[in-house]
């Protein structure tokens, strides 16, 4: 297996897992909690990657990080670089493509949090801030784990949406999903095995910890 794709895939997908929780945390609390009508124009935003092909979400992503677009220009008078073909660029493209995948078990788990534990806090004269850090994360915790593992896992294997905006760069862009094609395309079948067969056990022990987390957090 290529060490420096193994590199650039997990610090991609911790990377993206970083950022997930601090973006989503916040986004999958409102959306539990929020009565607002519109809420589910958000959660449609949210969940939008779900079913959209990965060349079509990549191919937006690739046009809105553009040197054309505003984003891309700012970013690259900022750097002096481009977002797309870059890590950065493929950082940005994982992000939202696993933006469902923490999101969706994060508020799942706020939603199915004892509402009075909350109103409890509060009585005790707790802030907001201090009741959402100290009581409402370590009750949701085995939600938020399973979105992370997800968010993680789903990260690993991206395919699609990275070779759109980031192509195939060894170093820079070649993540284990691309390594495959290129073995595949070089008709390197027994190295393409080899690194499909690492990524089958670990999305199977990944998936396993989801479902243990969401039986702990359903069991009463």
């Amino acid at each position: 297996m290529d060490a420096t794709a193994i590199r650039l895939t997990c610090t991609l997908a911790a990377a993206t897992t970083a950022v997930l929780a601090i973006v989503g945390l916040p986004l999958a609390h409102w959306l539990a909690t929020s009565r607002w009508r519109g809420r589910f124009l958000v959660e449609s935003l949210v969940t939008l990657p779900l079913v959209l092909p990965p060349t079509v979400l990549g191919f937006f992503i690739l046009v809105g990080l553009g040197p054309q677009s505003p984003v891309g220009r700012f970013y690259e008078h900022a750097t002096g670089t481009s977002l797309p073909f870059s890590f950065a660029g493929i950082l940005v493209a994982s992000v939202i493509s696993n933006l469902p995948f923490a999101v969706r078990p994060f508020t799942a788990a706020f939603t199915g949090m004892d509402r009075r534990l909350v109103e409890a806090s509060w009585c005790l004269g707790e802030s907001r801030w201090r009741t959402w850090w100290r009581v409402t994360l370590p009750a949701c915790w085995p939600g938020i784990l399973a979105g992370l593992v997800l968010a993680f896992a789903h990260a690993v294997g991206e395919f699609g949406v990275v070779l759109m905006v980031g192509g195939s760069i060894p170093g820079v862009t070649r993540t284990l999903a691309l390594t495959i094609y290129d073995d595949v395309q070089a008709l390197d079948y027994a190295a393409a095995a080899r690194t499909s067969g690492w990524l089958v056990a670990f999305a199977l022990a990944a998936m396993a910890v989801v479902h243990l987390l969401e039986q702990r957090r359903r069991a009463p």
